[in-house]
Parts: structure tokens; sequence; C-alpha cells
């Protein structure tokens, strides 16, 4: 996969309530919500135009009941991918392109997504800088995904640090991303 990282547009808000409005109604009597997460989420942030989104449950029944049920519309289910806490999905039809996660509402990996979004859409400048940081990696790694990922980690920590994310879960993220 090529990482191409793109200018922010607006369609990725309509394309994340389409795909909202696509998965909500399998998942409704027992959900939470779903999130639009990851840097598609923060308005002016350049992004991968992959639109991220966490769909949160209250217990460990809600995670197999929401495998259960989006396996049944298409999506197949590939583990944690290491991550705990977060389950992953990829659909049969990925379009608009997306990654599906389904998290407890007390897991720390729905945590930190959504306290690094708010932290970024509180701060537009440091979501500036965390823009020009992804450019610069997407061009150096541009046919390596994982180290693409893998060295964002170092600006994600520091953001979720600054946002008062205790420093055990800061050293476990690193430790995640083989740092």
């Amino acid at each position: 996969m090529t990482v191409v990282v793109r200018d922010y547009d607006p369609q990725w808000v309509r394309d994340f309530e389409k795909l909202r409005e696509r998965i909500w109604p399998v998942i409704e009597d027992f959900a939470v919500a779903i999130e639009h997460v990851g840097s598609t989420s923060v308005p002016g942030l350049a992004a991968k135009p992959i639109i991220d989104l966490d769909v949160i449950v209250r217990s460990d029944e809600g995670v197999l009941l929401a495998i259960e049920r989006l396996t049944a519309i298409d999506y197949a289910y590939r583990g944690n991918l290491g991550i705990a806490g977060r389950e992953a999905f990829r659909a049969a039809v990925n379009d608009p392109a997306h990654n599906l996660y389904v998290c407890r509402s007390d897991s720390a990996a729905l945590h930190d997504h959504l306290v690094f979004r708010d932290y970024l859409r509180a701060h537009p400048k440091t979501a500036q800088i965390y823009g020009v940081l992804k450019r610069d990696l997407a061009r150096q790694y541009s046919d390596d995904v994982d180290r693409y990922a893998q060295s964002k980690t170092d600006f994600i920590t520091g953001v979720l640090e600054a946002a008062g994310v205790a420093r055990s879960r800061i050293d476990h993220i690193r430790r995640e991303n083989g740092l």
C-alpha cells in the first residue's frame, strides 16, 4: 500500500455519515455510539483519505454481538491487530475507504482515539504541525505503511501526554509500537 497524505477534505465528514448510516441499524440495539476518529475527523488536518470509525459497546458481550452482526453485513473480523481493547474489521466493499473498529466504552484504545482527536480539534496549531509531519513521513516511507505509522508514535504520545494521559499508558503505547 502506498502512503498518500492529502489536504483536508470536508467530504470525509459526509463519508463518515454514509458509513454510519450503513452500520448503525445493525448495532443500534446494543451499541452506545459510532465515533469518527483519526485524522479525517479533525477539520483542517491533512490525512490519508481513509475514514476511521469506532463502534462503542458497553461489554464483552457487546463486542461478541458486534462481531456477529458486522460479519453478517460482509465485514471480515481481523482480531485486535496487537492493540488490546480494539477489534478490527475489513469491509468487503471498502467504499468509501475506511477502517472499522469495535471498542468497549472503558477501553484504553477508545480513550486514546477520542483524547487525541479532541486535543487536535481544540489545538489547530498542533494539528497543523502533525499534518506537516504526516506529509514528511509519507514522502519518506511512501511504500512502507508500517514504518509511516510507527514513525508517528512519538508525536502521538506527546499529544496524549499533553492532554493528561498517564505516563504508564504512554509507555504501553510505545511498547505496542515497538519503541
